[in-house]
């Protein structure tokens, strides 16, 4: 059957790499020579488990997470541990430390706030969300931990550095930079992130947490949220998303296969820089964000005239260049270049604003 393959730029769920779904295609229906689908076996036989231990270990080895850490396969999404995270970290009556750098920091924050005391200690809403605070504005002393947002998919603001948290654990939602290059595990306390930008479908969440902060969940937490808990089941405490654990092994496989971490980050580097040059050297576009917070991962543009954003859009369809309209708290255009997005696309989308600017400017 033949089938046509488009420029996806949504921002999750998102471009999955042609090469992993055309091998999951090939045995879907017939997985290790089972006669059935990875859907449809058990996921507490030999194969499955195997499957997924080899998810975690490539996981492991490409990400470089040191031997006291845990890697958890759950499910409920990032936002299951915007409620996850203080119901394992604190106790009633404490207080923590939260950076607020757009719509997802302040869903994180808002879920915070029904377990614990939430002071947030730098707020970048005067800018329009557009930055993202200068390290020494960030503070965690005497607080049970520090969350921030590395990137925000809706607004394309990204932290060039990693804060400082002290004493206090750092916790890091990278739904939308997790794989993206190179990281370092050991600065962090927890790392979670949804699997449905870099790493496969969604209902998979990916949880990395320190050994030391295991064992502290309230009693009252569930026991799928209970860090510990699943840590002890190998993810495995119910029945795991287990096509999102098959896709994320294979999915890992393909970053490892195609240079690793080091080499994502340079073709990611390259297509953000390709892209902001374009918007930038061109006046019929703008890019909002300041340039020192700029994302590699979310790209969002409006035109000079928002009156052409539908034909702009239709243009780009016709081209095969699909889900570039912007979230609707920031309008205009939002060009999201996972992983999986090679530079054709990119130059693609950079030909067709070229083209369009050219006919309307």
């Amino acid at each position: 059957m033949e089938y046509v393959r488009v420029y996806n730029f949504s921002a999750g769920p998102a471009m999955l790499p042609g090469e992993v779904l055309e091998s999951a295609r090939e045995e879907l229906t017939d997985w290790r020579d089972s006669g059935m689908s990875v859907m449809e076996v058990s996921h507490r036989g030999k194969d499955f488990v195997e499957c997924a231990a080899d998810a975690e270990a490539t996981m492991r080895r490409v990400m470089g997470v040191p031997d006291d850490y845990r890697v958890l396969l759950l499910q409920g999404g990032a936002t299951g541990q915007f409620a996850a995270v203080p119901m394992n970290l604190t106790s009633a009556g404490d207080t923590v430390s939260y950076v607020n750098t757009g719509q997802w920091s302040k869903k994180a924050i808002s879920e915070a706030r029904r377990y614990v005391t939430v002071e947030v200690v730098a707020d970048e809403q005067a800018s329009g969300y557009t930055t993202v605070p200068d390290p020494d504005r960030i503070t965690a002393a005497g607080s049970g931990y520090l969350h921030y947002t590395p990137n925000e998919t809706i607004g394309g603001v990204e932290f060039g550095y990693v804060p400082d948290a002290g004493d206090a654990p750092l916790v890091a939602d990278m739904s939308s930079t997790m794989l993206s290059r190179p990281i370092d595990v050991s600065r962090f306390g927890v790392i979670y992130a949804g699997a449905q930008k870099n790493m496969g479908p969604a209902g998979l969440c990916v949880v990395i947490v320190r050994d030391d902060l295991l064992g502290r969940a309230r009693n009252e937490t569930p026991s799928v949220f209970d860090w510990k808990k699943m840590a002890a089941s190998d993810s495995m405490l119910n029945t795991p998303p287990t096509f999102g654990v098959y896709l994320l092994g294979k999915i890992l496989h393909w970053v490892d296969d195609n240079g690793g971490l080091q080499a994502m980050g340079e073709r990611n580097r390259q297509k953000a820089a390709a892209l902001y040059h374009e918007i930038d050297s061109n006046p019929f576009y703008s890019n909002p964000v300041a340039h020192d917070a700029r994302s590699w991962m979310n790209v969002p543009f409006v035109l000079a005239d928002a009156a052409l954003d539908s034909a702009f859009l239709a243009g780009a369809a016709e081209r095969g260049l699909t889900n570039l309209k912007g979230h609707r708290s920031v309008g205009g255009m939002r060009a999201s270049i996972y992983n999986a997005m090679p530079l054709e696309g990119v130059q693609a989308l950079i030909d067709h604003m070229r083209g369009f600017a050219h006919q309307n400017g």
